[in-house]
């Protein structure tokens, strides 16, 4: 990690003259190129990719790109087509909108990162789950023995916490975990270590409905993401492993604003120190090959592209050197991730040869 762990954290001012797209987002004056296009169509086209149902491409705060396929499946009624009004499942994208409410309180000093964790269940000095930091939490590094495995038949801790004995609180079915391994030296991605974080965040700022409020105050409301809903378990706590529901350009507002450094339209949501923590690299992922910050993803690229990343291929990626951003949703394999990381590398080189 000796390259990437020197990266410079980099963002972008918002274009002179270019509205922020509180209430409705900017639109090339010019249709998108012939290249781009083409390469925009290969994500609803590539075998390896499946099902996309839908991608935006945004540079210099303006949308260049938004296309949408398929549909919408419904358990209770007839599946309905996936449009620009389509609310769309973040999956572990929640993950990095968690990232950005943390760093309200840590901004306020009411949590600090390099402190034990306050977790009920760790609070004995005895315990060796105490010595966990906030920042362990974060960087996926906290040792706690969660499996993340999707794989029916097979040991699954966070199966079991979404869907089975542990959906009624997730928080507390993660904390009562062991340790793997001693807290700060091993990477292991795990939703319900995010589900302890947000369970510290409802310490703060209220459970439940008083949660909800703060999600809008601090994030939904001034971004104008009027479709976005976060889903809670039956203690009053934010899914924020799993579970956002929102469109397509106003997931894309979210990653205009770290791409904006936590500013948005004269205001700064969080600080840019903050925002600067999810470009910093911390481990590396051996199996895909990419690396992790505090809670969202690091590839490394000359780009310096980040993204938040969820099940099946949803991404929202923040492109600091070209001022982009790049969007997908849909269900692609995790065998053929590579396939979908390369396609975006492909989007980015046309937006690179276009400047």
């Amino acid at each position: 990690m000796s390259d990437i762990a020197n990266v410079t954290p980099a963002f972008c001012p918002q274009p002179p003259g270019v509205a922020w797209p509180t209430d409705t987002w900017p639109r090339a004056s010019e249709p998108a190129s012939e290249a781009l296009t083409a390469v925009v169509e290969e994500a609803f086209s590539l075998d390896e990719l499946a099902v996309t149902n839908a991608v935006v491409v945004i540079k210099g705060g303006e949308v260049l790109v938004e296309r949408y396929a398929g549909v919408r499946e419904f358990f209770d009624r007839d599946p309905e087509p996936i449009s620009a009004d389509s609310t769309l499942l973040s999956w572990s994208m929640a993950k990095s909108i968690l990232h950005m409410i943390i760093g309200t309180l840590v901004d306020r000093g009411e949590l600090r990162t390099s402190e034990p964790a306050p977790v009920p269940e760790w609070s004995d000095p005895t315990d060796p789950r105490h010595t966990i930091t906030l920042a362990d939490l974060l960087a996926m590094r906290d040792g706690l023995a969660f499996v993340e495995n999707y794989e029916v038949g097979q040991t699954s801790h966070v199966i079991d916490m979404l869907f089975g004995e542990g959906k009624t609180d997730m928080a507390a079915y993660t904390a009562a975990l062991p340790l793997a391994h001693p807290p700060g030296t091993f990477f292991n991605y795990s939703s319900g270590t995010t589900n302890v974080l947000s369970r510290i965040v409802a310490d703060r700022v209220g459970y439940a409905d008083a949660y909800e409020r703060y999600l809008r105050d601090a994030l939904f409301g001034p971004l104008g993401m009027r479709s976005a809903t976060a889903t809670f378990d039956a203690t009053g706590v934010f899914v924020a492993s799993s579970y956002v529901h929102a469109t397509a350009l106003d997931f894309a507002k979210f990653g205009l604003l770290y791409l904006r450094g936590g500013e948005w339209d004269g205001r700064a949501l969080i600080s840019r120190d903050w925002a600067a923590t999810a470009q910093v690299p911390l481990s590396k992922d051996p199996e895909s090959d990419t690396f992790y910050s505090w809670q969202w993803w690091v590839t490394g690229d000359r780009y310096g592209t980040y993204w938040a990343s969820g099940y099946e291929g949803q991404m929202i990626s923040v492109v600091p050197a070209l001022d982009a951003l790049v969007l997908r949703f849909g269900h692609t394999s995790d065998v053929h991730y590579p396939d979908l990381r390369e396609w975006r590398t492909r989007v980015l080189r046309v937006l690179e040869s276009e400047r």
